[in-house]
């Protein structure tokens, strides 16, 4: 099982898959031979009933819908991996019916909120410094949590006001920046140096002076969110959504949005569409009701 999950592994290396992505598909197919050997069976023994055995048992364990659906998919192209090597000559999961995926559409801060978020560091502290510029950065690109951690002093243009931002499959796009992120950059760059002992190229760093790590941006916003008294749930991708409404807000169009985001479907872009529409039809309720 091992000698098959290691092949597939490298089968999915030469296809550039991000990181991230390569962990989520190990995990999941590791997590299913694991449930696979306490039933006793193999992988050549799996019927749609072992599926469906086992999607119980992720709803046992209370995981998220979405959770169930990414965990089907990377067992069922693991299958189509070992059918495509002869491994196997039935596919047990490709009759198996997804169940349906709920959008919950993301929480987003309203502007007076991300201004209480941003002004929240203390600038008197050099860990304030970086943060302000860390989230400042966030909110003005709209930039993924790797993303933002990926950037290098390379990709960053203060001059021209521009971050070069390398996304999945190293899709580059070209990101501008306003006046308020580059002027915190430029902060940040002053005191950079004394974080920097190992002569790192990544732009942002922890305060070990080393590649911050997802948990320790989440934190940080955790942090900062709790320091400014908001009450919305909040996670480490609140300001990327709040960025996309808030463009959509003000008028941007909607392919520009998805192009800024690196959203290859529109689709994914269309939910911050649907919160604008949302908000839209409160507003103009309480504006125009007479007993609003």
């Amino acid at each position: 099982m091992d000698e098959l999950l290691n092949s597939y592994m490298s089968y999915l290396k030469n296809k550039n898959l991000s990181k991230n992505t390569l962990d989520a598909y190990k995990r999941d197919i590791k997590k299913f031979c694991q449930f696979l050997n306490s039933r006793n069976e193999g992988i050549k023994d799996v019927e749609e009933t072992t599926i469906m055995a086992y999607v119980q048992e992720l709803h046992k364990n209370k995981r998220a819908n979405s959770s169930i659906i990414r965990n089907i998919v990377s067992i069922r192209n693991f299958y189509k991996y070992l059918s495509k090597q002869g491994i196997l000559e039935d596919d047990p999961v490709i009759n198996y019916e997804m169940p349906k995926l709920k959008r919950n559409i993301p929480p987003i801060l309203t502007v007076e909120e991300v201004d209480k978020l941003l002004q929240a560091p203390d600038l008197n502290t050099e860990k304030g410094i970086r943060d302000k510029a860390m989230l400042e950065v966030m909110y003005a690109t709209g930039m993924k949590v790797s993303e933002l951690l990926n950037i290098t002093t390379f990709d960053v243009n203060l001059k021209l006001c521009y971050i070069k931002c390398n996304g999945s499959k190293n899709i580059e796009r070209i990101i501008p920046i306003g006046s308020y992120a580059v002027n915190c950059l430029n902060e940040y760059l002053k005191i950079r140096p004394s974080l920097n002992i190992y002569n790192l190229d990544y732009l942002f760093l922890n305060l070990q002076s080393t590649k911050m790590t997802r948990q320790g941006f989440w934190k940080i916003v955790k942090y900062y969110a709790k320091l400014s008294g908001i009450k919305k749930e909040i996670n480490s991708y609140t300001l990327r959504h709040s960025f996309a409404v808030h463009l959509l807000q003000n008028g941007a169009d909607i392919r520009v949005v998805q192009e800024l985001l690196g959203h290859r479907d529109m689709a994914t872009t269309q939910i911050y569409s649907t919160i604008c529409k949302k908000s839209k039809i409160v507003e103009v309720y309480k504006k125009t009701h007479p007993r609003a």
